[in-house]
């Protein structure tokens, strides 16, 4: 079996391959001052609550946004696990190319899901990955990853308008009823959840008019995309789990090459 893991700004995502199939799945917060140890316990309970035994694990490949992280995760994996992890960066075969001034700064989490839209819903494909960011890449019709806009997502709204403000509260995220808030919670939900469901909407309306191909894919996707997406009426699916479908797309390419070069 292989273990997938996408570690994002707020979460870990951890899903367990058995084939092609996804076995089980899990979320974990995403928090630097773990230490490997710790990781390998919490990933450990997670695998006893789905009847799972590390044994099962025959390889682990990973993508990460969190440079911090990857120091004990990558340890935990060859402690717990005696797995050295493919990690997706540089020299990992993907089987998108990157059409952007400086390919190196495209998160990996952007590379994961794109592959992911690829192999499941196909090209060409707009990726809106609503999390601590909002971030709607592009990917055209022969594949190539074209760019992306990158805005503030839903915590990181509400947080900064309670930091940053003297009377404004901290609010639950949750959809308000009404677009006219008639509190100031009801107000600030409005403001945040459906101006980024305005800004998404917009945003994913301009990239295909710039794209300009016809039966674009737009996925949504992102621990937020439950909330956010069913409101935004340009967007043709929702797949939180896209991340994981790339990330076990990626190692399926990179084993097949691997065991094509011997």
């Amino acid at each position: 079996m292989i273990l997938a893991m996408n570690i994002g700004n707020s979460n870990v995502v951890l899903g367990v391959y058995r084939g092609d199939t996804l076995a089980d799945y899990w979320r974990m917060t995403s928090n630097m001052g773990r230490t490997s140890d710790e990781l390998g316990m919490l990933v450990l309970d997670l695998f006893a609550s789905g009847g799972f035994d590390r044994g099962d694990i025959t390889d682990i490949v990973i993508s990460s946004v969190v440079p911090n992280m990857m120091y004990p995760m990558e340890h935990m994996c060859r402690k717990y696990f005696d797995i050295e992890p493919l990690v997706l960066g540089i020299g990992v075969k993907t089987g998108i190319n990157i059409k952007v001034d400086s390919p190196r700064e495209v998160g990996s989490d952007q590379i994961a899901c794109s592959a992911g839209a690829i192999v499941h819903y196909g090209c060409p494909a707009i990726i809106a990955d609503f999390g601590t960011a909002t971030t709607i890449c592009a990917v055209n019709g022969k594949g190539e990853y074209i760019g992306c806009s990158i805005s503030p997502g839903v915590k990181i709204s509400m947080d900064t308008l309670y930091r940053r403000t003297a009377q404004l509260p901290r609010v639950e995220l949750d959809t308000p009823a009404h677009y006219i808030g008639k509190n100031t919670v009801e107000a600030m939900q409005s403001g945040i959840v459906y101006g980024i469901v305005g800004q998404a909407t917009y945003l994913i309306q301009q990239m295909k008019e710039e794209m300009d191909e016809p039966d674009i894919q737009v996925i949504a996707t992102g621990g937020l995309s439950r909330l956010i997406a069913p409101h935004v009426p340009v967007i043709d699916q929702i797949d939180h789990l896209l991340a994981l479908k790339g990330l076990k797309a990626i190692y399926d390419r990179n084993k097949r090459d691997e065991k094509r070069s011997y």
